[in-house]
């Protein structure tokens, strides 16, 4: 089987080639694809991207490869519908992942199982023109400012992949992006860079309790797709290989392994979940910014079962900084809950003070992002990993 053609098929649904999914599995498919050569041919990009000024480039262009689809063939989402937690509760599993994002007091949620198949929702939250992007090859996660010097860009998906994750174009100039650092790499607006805005990972039940008012995206997409289902039935087991991956793979992590990046100050600092399992909230220093990180229990993988309602739990993980007006806070775990030592008031995994002296204030989150520990490392290979002996102290459940 040709793996260039699975995605395209998988976004149309077809239940035979995800039964054929579910027996062989990705990496199959990713072997199979090795044995063919990379897709390197700029004058067959000109034909289907007559728009894009190839002549300008950041990154060499035979490290972009196909993944399968034309041009939006994963088709974005640009008119997105929402409802209450309550509706969408009859389809959405309480510990199923949701992007959460916050602007301007509106809040809202965007599932996974959603954004698995369009990988992109152009929406305009809180006044604020935003892209909400999942690349579910690198599960990363990163809601973008669609301005640009002025510019609001729509975006959408190229079908191509550079170091397996999510190229992505502007429809204003088809400039391709790199999804995972919100870098122009090809056309007009490269070198250009998207600002990243604060989001969190949780589970549908922790938005639902935190946020009663806010709005969830609704599976009205104007597509019919297997909202639900993962087509990457099994990708996120510790000690598989990444799908159209061919960089040396960093030793020093599974490549699998989710983490929990953060960076300040020219400093990069990633967090494993095998650690933050054990140890549920970290105090720790990040180049000049004193870092808290938040762990909850209970949140579904969106890439393991076929179902998502089937799959296995993990840690849903947050950074913020420690430090609140002049005082430098120090958490720890309580009973199973979250407590800064300084004043025992409660927070929870959205850097929100709940109850005590603090009630209604909130931290400020980390430049931060949870990845694929392959994926950041090869963003990010100056990284250090985090040494729980070296930390200011955490707390374990």
């Amino acid at each position: 089987m040709n793996p260039a053609l699975v995605k395209p098929q998988l976004n149309r649904w077809n239940p035979t080639l995800l039964m054929r999914i579910a027996v062989y599995g990705v990496l199959l498919l990713a072997g199979a694809y090795w044995l063919s050569p990379p897709v390197t041919a700029e004058v067959d990009w000109k034909t289907e991207w007559p728009r894009t000024n190839f002549g300008k480039h950041s990154v060499p262009l035979q490290e972009i490869r196909s993944g399968g689809p034309p041009k939006d063939g994963i088709p974005p989402v640009d008119r997105p519908r929402f409802i209450g937690s309550e509706a969408a509760a009859r389809w959405l599993d309480a510990r199923e992942p949701v992007i959460v994002f916050e602007r301007a007091g509106d809040v809202r949620a965007y599932p996974l199982q959603i954004l698995m198949f369009h990988e992109i929702v152009n929406d305009t939250v809180g006044g604020s023109p935003v892209a909400v992007t999942f690349c579910p090859l690198c599960n990363a996660s990163i809601v973008f400012d669609r301005r640009v010097a002025g510019t609001v860009l729509d975006f959408g998906t190229t079908g191509k992949l550079r170091k397996s994750d999510l190229v992505m174009y502007d429809r204003q100039t088809e400039s391709w992006w790199q999804q995972f650092t919100g870098k122009g790499i090809v056309g007009a607006y490269r070198d250009a860079v998207l600002k990243q805005l604060p989001s969190t990972i949780a589970s549908f039940g922790d938005f639902r309790e935190a946020h009663p008012e806010g709005r969830v995206l609704s599976r009205e997409t104007g597509f019919t797709r297997p909202y639900g289902r993962n087509p990457y039935r099994g990708y996120d087991r510790i000690g598989d290989t990444p799908f159209l991956f061919s960089d040396p793979v960093d030793p020093r992590l599974p490549a699998m392994e989710r983490v929990l990046g953060v960076q300040r100050d020219g400093v990069v600092r990633i967090y494993p979940f095998a650690t933050l399992a054990q140890a549920r909230v970290v105090n720790d220093e990040v180049g000049s910014l004193p870092v808290a990180v938040f762990t909850a229990e209970g949140m579904l993988s969106a890439l393991d079962a076929e179902i998502i309602r089937d799959s296995r739990r993990i840690p849903a993980a947050a950074a913020y900084s420690r430090k609140l007006d002049e005082r430098v806070l120090t958490f720890e775990l309580r009973d199973r809950r979250i407590i800064d030592r300084e004043t025992s008031s409660e927070w929870d995994l959205f850097g929100r003070a709940v109850a005590g002296a603090l009630k209604g204030r909130r931290l400020e989150p980390a430049d931060s992002g949870v990845h694929f520990a392959f994926a950041w490392l090869a963003f990010r290979p100056e990284s250090e990993i985090f040494d729980p002996a070296r930390s200011s102290g955490s707390s374990a459940r």
